[in-house]
This record gives structure tokens, C-alpha cells and sequence, in this order.
């Protein structure tokens, strides 16, 4: 990596106007000259350089291009994301557009602004296909037919030629493999390679999505059959390990929870606690360069739906020899913390260990026995938890003190049945038992971030957001009501913003504007600090199971342990870093697809039905609105607002009446009808109720010195349709991931 960037340095020095190859060869020292072609190749697909006319070389950065993402739109536009951070995002025109799929990697020409300001421009290269396969439904046209995308953002239909089709009828869902992809004046072709089935069946919609994002549902036979070999641990296993068998452990996981892959343990010291966190050893399973590591790999995650999971691991893995079940012996790797009386940490080590979990617990079970110890299984374990429950809150208590944010969105939990469709949602409960299992999840990651700190390790970071972004979520809050002093640094004063929201009907809407605002959390060797919980240093460690930079982190672990050199440098960090990155914002995008099919589904013959709502998301074409009660989101259309013209204010998240004055603002209130559930096109279309919604405005300050009441109303609400975390049958409890 730094070599790769101290050429690229010398190219930017040499290139103060565009060479020709032998005229650049002259240019650079000549330690830099050996493999010159091959190395302007690689910055040519990194994006950094571009030939033009007359085979020069130039930079990008000079020549007005922007390399970044495409975000296609459905109705035949898009834009590029850029890949550096400051630079605008440039609106693609339909024309140009239908050259290029959404995500895929360009080279885009900035031509000119748009008449609200926003860049235009045109791709003139596409650096990286970002798709294989197309998924979506077959027509049959003549003696061949087309694949109609089934992902809204692609735009474009995919040709099958005569005897490429493997016979779908009509209507079917079927993958194909895209042998060409879109030219200015050529449509893209496929060959179909799989035939899924009917949209109109649950499952086939969820295994659409899988293909959408060409996640992988099956292990390689060579896979299985390695995981299949690893049995239960022997006690010849156990030698240079800490014995805790003899310890009280438990783990404490969601009522449906298969695969445990954290326990915990307390005792009381003189000068305050010693915290265990064990987690299972899966690193000693999966070995570097094996094909299990290499389906781990692939994978980077576990995907979870409602219903079903994806696995990173293979079931003997994950669900049995790995997982932490009761009253059975299991290797893992412990952080053993020491915490003073004011639970700040004094101490800690890792050490290789082996535990019987004492009990299986669940947070409901939890929840009860701190409420009611007489539900606990023996004194010891209500003891220890009332014990734990305490050292939580102060750990809570002690990383808001040093400016952690606190993000509080609740998400639905769907529950399907044998076939897959959607039986109820409701509400995810977040109790006492969630929030002690996270901050003792945080603290042994924290530990995991110090101890490999001398050397380069890969870190869970969070960057500051962006000081434009962050002012206009300020002055956006302002108009609403919520003053905080801009004297205060900005995590402190997001941290008042969330106190000033609580207990309020606006809580959600601060929540999720605040977070759209930040930056995404990644992995990276470059330590950063991660900004939303406020840690200097922080990895990830405790989901070896389902995460693969937890694999990582517990290799480099033991290897420190043992003393000897680590299996990756930077510049491997770095890879598996960006890797991993990618993999888990996929997951996450199958995952809030997946959640939000089945809303529809669930919504699919209340046609008619009236509910109460608040608006999520103002656009210019209408209002998407959430039903409080089932957390589900759809779509008022300004066409079915027939009380006035209205006038979309972008900077104020609002509609205003032309005529009557009436406002539809983020976070009103409203009462809405469900007007057409579309299944196939996963569409929510509502309507106003009756009164055609409330009319909402802005309303005073509210601040230190200002009085208790809500502020008016006018303010915004919380997240939009689908992107909460469903869950159902055999679905893990996993830590937030916006951390």
C-alpha cells in the first residue's frame, strides 16, 4: 500500500499535463520505471488516471472526472457517488444512463449544473461491472424472450436468445448470466442458467433477492465435508487453557437463538469486578487457506431474514461444535476485564479457555429475574446478573459521559410461517438484558482494539461526520425547535439533541435523521477512533461466528499469545478490511429487502383499512408515511393530495398548500388509507384518511432554558419502510450494527 502510493505520488508530480508513456517513463525516478505499463494499468482501473486522445496519460482530478458508483434510479436515470470524500454526487442523465447498470464502477465526465445547482455529467468509462447475473421475470418474445429486472434500480431488459431460455414460461423468475452488457445503441443479453418459480410464492421472492446480490446459499461439497469431520472437544484439547468448567457462565441470547457464540461470568473483587467475556474459539477450526476459511471468506457474514439465516459457517460449525450450548464443554477465547468501583477498566487479559456453560438464558428471562429473582434457576445466577445489571448501567453511564451516542430506532420483528409468509409484527423488544450483553460486548472489544495496538491490526471505525452535513442536521433540528449551543463540541451537542427528543412523539425522527447524517461505520487497519461510541481505538471481536473480521482479530490474538509474527501485514489488513466492509452492506441490503417484501406481503387484502401514521420522507412526488402500529411504510402520491396544489420545500422536509396553507411535514402526524398493495412490485400506495391529514407547523424553542412540553408539532419522523431488522424463526440476536 505504501509503495502503490508513493508511486502514485510521483505520477501526480509528473503529470502537471498529459504524457504519453515514454514521456512520463522520463519523468519519474527510475526506481519507478520497471513495470510501468502494468502499473498505469492499475491506475487506470483504480480511476486515479485516464488515456485520452492520442494514447497521454492524465488525471482524473484535473480533467473535471469523477470515479465513483452508479445509483440508478427506476425511472432511467442515475448518479455517481463519488469515491472521494468532499466531492459532489453527478446526476446521469437517461440518454447516457441506460450504458451503465446500478453499482456499477465509472469514470463520469462533470459537463455542467442542473438548475438547482447539482452537477451533470456522462460516464465515459466503466472501470468495474458491478453484476454476473440479472434476476428477474421472463417474457417470451418470438423464439427468444427477456428478463424484465426484478431490481427496480436496473433499467434495463435483458435480450434471451433462441435456445437460451432452458424453457421458462412466461411470468417465471428465472437468473440470468449477463454475456453482454449495455452499449449506447445494443441491448444487454442473458442466458438463463436457473428458473426459481412464481413471484407470487414467499420463498421465491427471498431467493430473488439472494440472486439479486449473488449471495451464496450453499456450501461447496469440499466444504461440508470438512466441516462435517470436526467433532466434539476432547480433553487432550484442553491443555495450555484456562478450565472454567467449574465456573458459573451463561450465555444470554433471544428466545429463538441457535448459535451462541458469547457467554459471560462475574466476581466480585475488593476493588470492584472481574468481568469474563468467552467467546468461542473458531479460529481453532477454521484455519487460514482452508476451503472452510475460504467459504468464510466469500461470505464475510451471516445473512439473517425472518425465518431463515444465511450462514458463514457451515451448520456443524455455527449451530453445534462452535456454538456455547449449556452443560457442554467448548473451547474459547476469554477477555477477563478488570473494573474498578466506578467500572472503569484497570486490567485485562486474553487467554485461551474452555467452558460448560452453567445455564441458557434469554433476555426475556433476564428481564424477569431482575425484575423478580424468584424466576432465576438458583441464588447464584440472580445474584451475578443483579451484579452485571449494575456494572452495565455504569459502563453506560461512563460512555455517554465521554460523548458516546446513544441511537435508539426501534425495529419490527416479523414472524413468518412454514411457508414463509409474514404472520404478525410487532415491536422488537429492547430490555435490561440487551443493554448488559452490549456493554459487555463493547468493553471486551475495546480490550481486543488495546491489546493488538502495537502492531497493525483491523479496527471497527467510525469517522466524524462531515462538518457541512452535521451543520445542516443542526439548523434542520433548529427550525423544529431543539436549540443546542453550538459552543458545545459537536458529539455533545448531537448527545442534546437526543436528551431534548426523548420520551417525545419526534424521539424516532431525531434518531434517524441524526444517523443519516453520519458517516457508515467500516474496517480498516487505519485506526481512527470510532466517533458514535466515542473510543479511541475499538475492533471487533465477540461474533467470530458470524463475522469474519472477529475471525481476524481472534487469529491476531493468539498469535501475539504465542508470540510469533502476524499472519497478515497492512496492506492484507486493508483488503480484508474494504472486503468485509463490502460484504456486510450487501447483507445488510438483502437483509432490508427481504424485511420489506414481507411488509408488503403482510399488507396484501387491507385494502381500505385506516391507520395512524407519521410521515417518514417528504419528496416531490409525495409522502412516504409509516403506520406507527405495524411499523410498516408506504407511499401517498401528490396526485392523491386533492385538497390543493402543493409545493415541495426540500431544505424544510415539507409540502406546503398553495391555497389553503396546509403543511405535510417529516414527522407529522397522519392518518392514512391503504389505497393497493402490489406485490410483485413491493409497492405500499396510501392515501389520506378522511381528513387528509393534519396540518403541522413549526413550533418554538426548546432548549435548557426553555419550559418541558413537546415542541410543536412539525417536526420529522423515523425511519423509512423496511430498514429495520426483522426477525423470526431461528433468528440470532446480534449486536447492532451501526456499531
Amino acid at each position: 500500500m505504501a509503495k502503490y502510493d508513493e508511486f502514485l505520488e510521483e505520477i501526480r508530480k509528473a503529470l502537471t499535463h498529459p504524457l504519453t508513456e515514454p514521456e512520463l517513463k522520463r519523468a519519474i525516478p527510475k526506481k519507478f520505471r520497471h513495470g510501468l505499463d502494468r502499473r498505469l494499468k492499475e491506475l487506470e482501473k483504480s480511476g486515479d488516471i485516464l488515456q485520452i486522445h492520442g494514447g497521454r496519460y492524465g488525471l482524473a482530478e484535473q480533467m473535471n472526472l469523477v470515479t465513483g458508483k452508479v445509483q440508478g434510479h427506476a425511472d432511467g436515470f442515475g448518479f455517481v457517488i463519488p469515491e472521494t470524500a468532499g466531492q459532489k454526487d453527478v446526476y446521469i442523465g437517461p440518454p447516457n444512463f441506460r450504458e451503465v447498470m446500478h453499482g456499477d464502477r465509472v469514470v463520469c465526465r462533470v459537463e455542467g449544473h442542473r438548475r438547482d445547482g447539482k452537477l451533470e455529467g456522462r460516464v465515459i468509462r466503466v472501470l468495474e461491472r458491478a453484476a454476473k447475473t440479472v434476476t428477474g421475470v421472463y417474457q417470451s418474445r418470438g423464439k427468444g424472450g427477456v428478463i424484465v429486472p426484478a431490481q427496480k434500480r436496473v433499467v434495463q431488459d435483458f435480450a434471451v436468445p433462441a435456445g437460451k431460455s432452458m424453457q421458462a414460461k412466461s411470468g417465471e423468475v428465472v437468473v440470468g448470466l449477463i454475456t453482454q452488457y449495455p452499449e449506447a445503441h445494443e441491448q444487454p443479453v442473458a442466458e438463463v442458467v436457473e428458473r426459481i418459480g412464481y413471484p407470487d410464492d414467499p420463498l421465491v421472492e427471498r431467493r430473488v433477492i439472494i440472486r439479486q446480490y449473488e449471495l451464496p446459499e450453499t456450501f461447496p461439497p469440499v466444504v461440508m465435508k470438512a466441516a462435517e469431520k470436526i467433532s466434539e472437544p476432547a480433553e487432550k484439547e484442553y491443555k495450555g487453557r484456562l478450565d472454567l468448567r467449574n465456573e458459573w457462565v451463561v450465555t444470554i441470547d433471544g428466545d429463538d437463538a441457535k448459535d451462541f457464540d458469547d457467554a459471560v461470568s462475574i466476581k466480585t473483587l475488593p476493588t470492584g469486578f472481574e468481568l469474563g467475556v468467552h467467546i468461542a474459539d473458531v479460529s481453532n477450526y477454521v484455519l487460514p487457506g482452508t476451503a472452510l476459511d475460504g467459504a468464510a471468506w466469500e461470505r464475510g457474514t451471516s445473512t439473517y431474514f425472518p425465518g431463515a439465516v444465511l450462514p458463514m459457517l457451515p451448520f456443524n460449525l455455527s449451530n453445534n461444535v462452535c456454538s456455547l450450548k449449556p452443560r457442554v464443554d467448548r473451547l474459547t477465547l476469554s477477555a477477563i476485564i478488570k473494573f474498578n468501583r466506578g467500572a472503569e477498566i484497570t486490567g485485562y487479559h486474553f487467554t485461551p479457555s474452555v467452558i460448560k456453560s452453567t445455564h441458557r438464558l434469554t433476555y426475556t428471562q433476564v428481564a424477569e429475574i431482575l425484575t423478580n429473582p424468584s424466576m432465576s434457576p438458583d441464588n447464584a445466577t440472580a445474584d451475578n446478573l443483579f451484579i452485571m445489571n449494575g456494572l452495565a448501567k455504569q459502563l453506560f453511564q461512563n460512555r455517554i459521559r465521554v460523548g458516546g451516542l446513544n441511537f435508539d430506532l426501534p425495529e419490527p420483528k416479523i414472524t413468518t410461517d412454514e411457508k414463509g409468509e409474514p404472520e404478525k409484527i410487532i415491536r422488537a423488544e429492547r430490555n435490561d438484558a440487551h443493554k448488559l450483553i452490549e456493554e459487555f460486548m463493547l468493553s471486551a472489544n475495546r480490550c481486543a482494539a488495546n491489546f493488538l495496538a502495537d502492531a497493525p491490526s483491523l479496527y471497527r471505525v467510525h469517522p466524524s461526520p462531515d462538518p457541512t452535513s452535521v451543520a445542516e442536521f443542526f439548523e434542520f433540528a433548529g427550525r423544529l425547535g431543539y436549540v443546542t449551543s453550538d459552543k458545545l463540541d459537536v458529539k455533545y451537542r448531537l448527545q442534546e439533541l437526543l436528551k431534548l427528543a426523548h420520551g417525545h412523539p419526534d424521539e424516532k425522527m431525531i434518531n434517524f435523521i441524526m444517523l443519516r447524517h453520519m458517516k457508515q461505520a467500516a474496517y480498516s487497519p487505519n485506526n481512527i477512533g470510532h466517533f458514535g461510541l466515542s473510543f479511541p481505538e475499538y475492533s471487533h471481536f465477540t461474533s467470530p461466528i458470524r463475522r469474519y473480521p472477529d475471525l481476524i482479530i481472534h487469529r491476531l490474538i493468539k498469535e501475539k499469545l504465542k508470540g510469533v509474527e502476524r499472519y497478515l501485514d497492512y496492506d492484507g489488513l486493508a483488503e480484508a478490511g474494504l472486503h468485509c466492509s463490502d460484504r456486510e452492506r450487501v447483507s445488510e441490503k438483502a437483509e432490508r429487502d427481504v424485511v420489506s417484501m414481507l411488509k408488503v406481503r403482510y399488507m396484501a387484502g387491507k385494502e381500505g383499512e385506516e391507520f395512524a401514521g407519521i410521515i417518514t420522507g417528504v419528496t416531490s412526488f409525495g409522502i412516504f408515511v409509516e403506520m406507527t402500529e405495524l411499523m410498516v411504510e408506504g407511499l401517498v402520491r401528490l396526485v392523491d393530495l386533492h385538497d390543493d396544489y402543493y409545493e415541495y420545500h426540500e431544505k424544510e422536509h415539507m409540502l406546503l398548500g398553495k391555497r389553503h396553507r396546509k403543511i405535510f411535514r417529516l414527522g407529522s402526524p397522519m392518518r392514512i388509507r391503504v389505497k393497493h398493495v402490489d406485490i410483485l412490485k413491493k409497492e405500499i400506495t396510501l392515501e389520506p384518511a378522511d381528513d387528509g391529514g393534519r396540518s403541522a407547523r413549526p413550533g418554538g424553542k426548546r432548549g435548557k432554558n426553555t419550559g418541558g412540553g413537546p415542541p410543536a408539532r412539525g417536526s420529522r419522523g423515523g425511519g423509512g419502510g423496511g430498514g429495520g431488522r426483522g426477525q423470526g424463526k431461528g433468528f440470532k440476536k446480534r449486536p447492532r450494527r451501526a456499531l
